[in-house]
């Protein structure tokens, strides 16, 4: 079951997240390799997005926010665009648009960044908009204040925290086709709204960005975590091995409907629904042509399928069907 564990170090500025997607990202990989028309994503794009929506959750779980975290990679390499979106109660999807071959190997620079205009944008989407509020969106180049393109997710992330939030960050991103992981720690704000604003004048002392020696000593440790280890250490193993000598709160772990799990807004019903309002001679014309209805979700991947009696259902409700028709679940 996928699970998020959140912690803080005692007496310090500093917080902590970890991050395992199980049962949730096996249903995001599931919907897209079943798609006939598409398939599965190459290796290093699943790895990609697995690592995404590692982040997206760490992310949104540091957050007061009722709404969605949209973290996006666009550019101009194979994978055009990357999406992972995760709302405030860890319902996440994923999806991406690929054009082109990915090699096997690829990297992200390689993937979406190879002419230099890859960016990073994450976006939060209030689920209730005011009258002319906007959704919020930072917006980060894949690459360096010098130009050096960034290699992985977690490099893009770090400098999108530094830059756009002015938080120190440190985060270990990794998956696979079993699970996909992250680990987040973060250096807390101790002077209100300055710090947030990325102040740096005189007081600000070892509350500056780089200079809090607890946060640089925590950060150290978990940048020495491997990808094996966090695919497949379970978190208490990670936390000891890790964090042994600091004095840790260790919260109750978000499992189940209180934690990560997959959700996509399709379902048959509003699949139904579009049908319907094509109205019955266009449906009928699409079955003459193939015998079915086949209706993918453009997001997640998953495909609907409507035969000539699931048609006749749409149109005709429940109340006119012929004894023995079946029903649609």
């Amino acid at each position: 079951m996928s699970e998020l564990h959140k912690f803080l170090f005692d007496g310090m500025p500093v917080r902590g997240a970890i991050v395992r997607l199980t049962d949730a990202w096996a249903e995001v990989q599931r919907r897209r390799a079943s798609n006939s028309e598409t398939g599965a994503y190459a290796p290093p794009v699943r790895e990609l997005l697995g690592e995404m929506l590692a982040a997206g959750v760490l992310m949104q779980s540091n957050i007061k926010f009722n709404g969605a975290l949209v973290m996006q990679v666009h550019g101009d390499g194979p994978v055009k665009l990357a999406v992972a979106e995760v709302q405030s109660d860890l319902g996440l999807r994923a999806t991406a648009s690929v054009q082109g071959e990915v090699p096997a190997q690829a990297r992200l620079a390689e993937m979406v960044n190879a002419g230099g205009a890859g960016r990073c944008a994450i976006t939060l989407d209030p689920k209730e908009r005011q009258p002319g509020q906007q959704p919020y969106q930072g917006v980060v180049p894949l690459q360096g204040v010098e130009g050096d393109k960034f290699q992985s997710l977690s490099q893009a992330l770090t400098f999108y925290m530094l830059q756009s939030e002015q938080l120190d960050t440190t985060l270990v991103l990794a998956a696979n086709d079993q699970v996909a992981a992250g680990l987040m720690v973060q250096r807390m704000p101790q002077q209100g709204e300055a710090n947030l604003a990325g102040a740096s004048g005189p007081g600000a002392g070892g509350d500056q960005n780089g200079h809090n020696e607890d946060y640089n000593r925590i950060a150290h440790l978990a940048a020495s975590l491997t990808r094996d280890e966090l695919l497949t250490l379970d978190v208490d193993t990670i936390l000891r091995r890790l964090f042994w000598e600091e004095k840790l709160l260790h919260f109750v772990p978000q499992q189940g409907t209180a934690g990560p799990r997959f959700a996509c807004t399709c379902s048959r019903e509003r699949v139904r629904n579009m049908l319907r309002s094509l109205g019955t001679e266009e449906v009928e014309g699409i079955l003459a042509e193939r015998e079915t209805v086949e209706v993918g979700c453009e997001f997640c991947g998953q495909q609907y399928h409507f035969d000539a009696v699931d048609a006749a259902q749409i149109f005709t409700g429940p109340a006119e069907l012929a004894p023995g028709a079946k029903t649609v679940q």
